[in-house]
């Protein structure tokens, strides 16, 4: 059942195509963190930490996707030039989304602890994706329940 769960977040979660590499995300902008935190143990510090990273996410999500429509609705599309500057413009602001998320995520795996972490990693290379580095918080001696 736990390995079901942990398939789960690597289909479901960790596939975010970037281009050329493939990154090992969270997607805590996606619909069902209830697996984020249930797989990683977060405690209730990080989960107020993941929260506000998506709140902050959602907002920047927002207006990049309102600046696409804008692009759309204004940019002249009638020569071939035209639509190659227009899906060059569009490709920046597709890069802002996956660096937005890539960001959130990677402040999130900054409060993880060593265990976490490492569980993150594992899943990445079950996964063949390319891990987000970060270091993770120092557990001093504290013992990390599982």
């Amino acid at each position: 059942m736990y390995s079901k769960a942990i398939l789960t977040l690597v289909v479901t979660f960790f596939l975010f195509f970037s281009a050329g590499a493939q990154s090992c995300t969270l997607d805590i902008g996606g619909k069902d963190i209830d697996l984020i935190v249930k797989v990683f143990q977060l405690n209730e510090a990080q989960v107020e930490t993941m929260e506000k990273l998506r709140a902050e996410l959602e907002i920047t999500t927002k207006t990049v996707e309102d600046d696409i429509q804008k692009l759309f609705d204004q940019h002249p599309q009638s020569s071939p030039e035209q639509l190659t500057t227009l899906a060059e413009k569009y490709k920046v602001l597709q890069q802002k989304l996956v660096d937005a998320s890539y960001d959130s995520d990677r402040k999130l795996l900054e409060t993880f602890n060593e265990r976490q972490y490492e569980r993150y990693l594992s899943l990445c290379m079950e996964a063949l994706l390319d891990p987000i580095r970060v270091a993770p918080v120092q557990m001093g001696g504290v013992v990390d329940p599982e």
